[in-house]
């Protein structure tokens, strides 16, 4: 039998592929796929971005390094990511999972990101300890020690290399949301209840914008949902994407 296609992660801005480890751990137990998971260009043990860049930039250095074919699953900038290459790059993407994403942001919307894009050029440990208190507010439940580390893995990215990489965040899914309908692969759509930025109503308008999608809402979870709600997550995608394989073997 021809062995099954792997699934590959893609991460935030700002974070690396470490932030995937505890969902990876709970994937692996309901899945016989490879999981494989990519720093983004600029972040972790990739080289830091030098000039400012595009969706297109981006993606087109994932899809140099992907295993050949593969489940995306992207979270954030890297849901944008992995929407790039399942419309431009149809034949790498077996299936396409947004988590946490953005979607066709209103005029409101694009403003209060672009002022966060703003508050982190002009004082970036401010617009990281921000961060965290949307990620992870006081009650969220999440332990110190992985509010810390996240914290680590944010304080260390280059500034100018992290800006290039908010910009596109803070601005391409204007430009990756006039695509989206012509997506043909099989897609999911999932978000937390509580995301003050990528929220339930995005999840909605990606779901009614890519063809066939199917959408879910985290009960309780803000925007890190691989990190506070990694089994539940886990269970979504591993379903879907073995459901949308169906029999053959992909």
């Amino acid at each position: 039998m021809e062995a099954k296609l792997p699934i590959v992660l893609l991460h935030g801005v700002g974070l690396d592929r470490t932030m995937w480890e505890r969902f990876e751990a709970e994937l692996r137990q309901l899945s016989d796929r490879q999981v494989l998971a990519l720093d983004l260009p600029g972040h972790g043990g990739q080289p830091p971005l030098l000039r400012q860049a595009s969706l297109a930039d981006l993606a087109g250095d994932v899809a140099g390094r992907l295993p050949g074919r593969a489940h995306l699953v992207g979270f954030s900038l890297g849901a944008l990511i992995a929407q790039h290459l399942a419309r431009f790059r149809p034949e790498l993407v077996a299936s396409l999972t947004s988590v946490s994403s953005v979607c066709l942001r209103t005029p409101e919307e694009a403003a209060s990101v672009a002022s966060r894009l703003a508050v982190a050029a002009e004082d970036f440990p401010a617009s990281v300890d921000a961060s965290l208190t949307r990620w992870y507010p006081e009650g969220s439940g999440v332990p110190e020690e992985t509010v810390a580390r996240t914290r680590t893995v944010l304080l260390a990215n280059d500034i100018q290399s992290y800006l290039h990489a908010y910009r596109v965040f803070a601005t391409a899914d204007a430009e990756i949301g006039a695509e989206l309908g012509a997506i043909t692969v099989p897609a999911l759509a999932v978000t937390g209840e509580l995301d003050p930025g990528s929220t339930p109503e995005m999840t909605r308008r990606l779901g009614e914008a890519l063809p066939g999608a199917r959408t879910a809402v985290v009960p309780g979870t803000r925007h890190m949902l691989p990190v506070e709600q990694p089994a539940a997550l886990a269970r979504l995608v591993a379903g879907f994407i073995e459901e949308s394989s169906g029999n053959n073997h992909d």
